[in-house]
């Protein structure tokens, strides 16, 4: 049925009421994001070119080949949690700093991403200091908040209008911090080496943390880190050695996943502590690291035929996985069906198993707290609700 222009005033303000409802049941305006390459929309693909370095291997197709149809920056062949975050929410995808920095505006309902593919939750001299040289980037998490304090104030004039935008804000601490432990790894460090690194990882984490609530945010979530152990590069790196044991059920590196698991007990203990001095703001607990282990469990439950550790894109090798010859390389190997597998180049996840994490995540109950407690409208029911209005007009 037409709707008459006379329609237009009512429908209009339905609109804005739903909106309204929308943000009244806990949802967001924005998203404010940190961390690596599994939240970068495109922050290192635009430094890398302002830098004329050369340009990192996920760049190139086929990354971004099943939703975006080109490489956009993003370490996956599609969208990444954050994506499907800022969809849920009825929020445009959030863009890479670098895009917007430069104008000093940001869009209204939208948000601005931090995040830089290889960032750490230390300092690169850390690092160095270890031995370990960041090939890809220094913007740590700790560089990452300089830029967004620097950048905050060109979206708002007074110190009040800046709490007010944070306070509306949905604050994505991460995944931050899995790349203090990857480099190391990648360069040959033992795992038993890099049991000193996370408490001063946690530290980092607490502390950029508790300088957002500082500066107004009230809600943050903070994810735990993935179960490293069933990712197909830390299973090519391993492969054949005697000491190491696998899970007979995921096929998946114990050792790993228990140091990630270490990893996560310790931070959801420090977020605890910061739920203590700040009861007021929502410190919301991301369990990535659970989330994930549904599909390395029971790959074919999920969708994913081809399973979960053997890469969809990469050099070959029992889990197709090679250091030396990335995703990208004209050498590689690249899957037809990226949808049957739920690891995308060796180190990054395809599409579809961001998409079982977000849902599991944001929709289900592997958040604490249960993040549908706080925003338990998706912009699919604010849809669903709008065309019941207009096809009753």
């Amino acid at each position: 049925m037409a709707i008459s222009s006379y329609s237009f005033p009512i429908l209009t303000l339905l609109m804005l009421l739903l909106t309204c409802t929308l943000h009244a049941n806990g949802c967001y305006t924005s998203i404010i994001s940190f961390g690596d390459s599994l939240a970068d929309t495109g922050n290192l693909k635009q430094l890398s070119s302002k830098s004329n370095s050369q340009l990192p291997h996920f760049m190139f197709p086929p990354y971004g080949e099943t939703f975006f149809h080109k490489p956009t920056g993003r370490c996956s062949n599609g969208r990444l949690i954050i994506d499907f975050i800022a969809e849920s929410l009825g929020i445009p995808l959030i863009p890479p700093s670098e895009g917007v920095r430069e104008n000093s505006l940001i869009e209204k309902g939208q948000g601005v991403n931090f995040a830089v593919a290889g960032a750490t939750a230390l300092d690169s001299s850390f690092h160095e200091a270890h031995g370990v040289v960041n090939q890809y980037t220094n913007a740590s998490l700790g560089v990452q908040l300089e830029w967004f304090k620097k950048w905050l104030p060109s979206i708002c004039s007074t110190a009040s209008d800046c709490k007010n935008i944070l306070r509306n804000s949905l604050i994505l601490m991460g995944e931050i911090g899995g790349n203090d432990y990857n480099h190391a790894v990648m360069v040959g460090k033992p795992i038993d080496e890099l049991k000193s690194y996370v408490p001063l990882v946690i530290n980092a984490i607490i502390s950029g943390i508790n300088e957002l609530i500082d500066l107004g945010a009230e809600t943050l979530v903070v994810p735990g880190n993935l179960p490293i152990g069933c990712s197909a590069a830390y299973l090519t790196i391993y492969y054949g050695s005697a000491k190491v044991e696998y899970d007979n059920t995921t096929g998946c590196l114990i050792a790993l996943n228990k140091f990630a698991e270490w990893h996560n007990e310790l931070l959801q203990t420090s977020l605890n502590q910061i739920r203590d001095v700040h009861p007021n703001v929502n410190i919301i607990y991301a369990d990535y690291y659970n989330a994930a282990m549904q599909f390395f469990r029971s790959p074919e439950k999920y969708g994913f035929t081809n399973g979960a550790l053997r890469a969809c894109c990469g050099g070959g090798g029992p889990y197709n996985y090679n250091q030396l010859i990335a995703c990208a390389d004209p050498t590689s190997t690249t899957c037809a069906q990226p949808e049957t597998y739920a690891n995308w180049d060796g180190l990054h996840l395809t599409e579809a198993a961001y998409r079982v994490i977000f849902k599991s995540l944001f929709q289900g109950t592997y958040t604490t707290p249960q993040f549908n407690s706080l925003c338990p409208t998706s912009n699919v029911q604010a849809r669903d609700a709008s065309s019941s209005l207009v096809q009753s007009l």
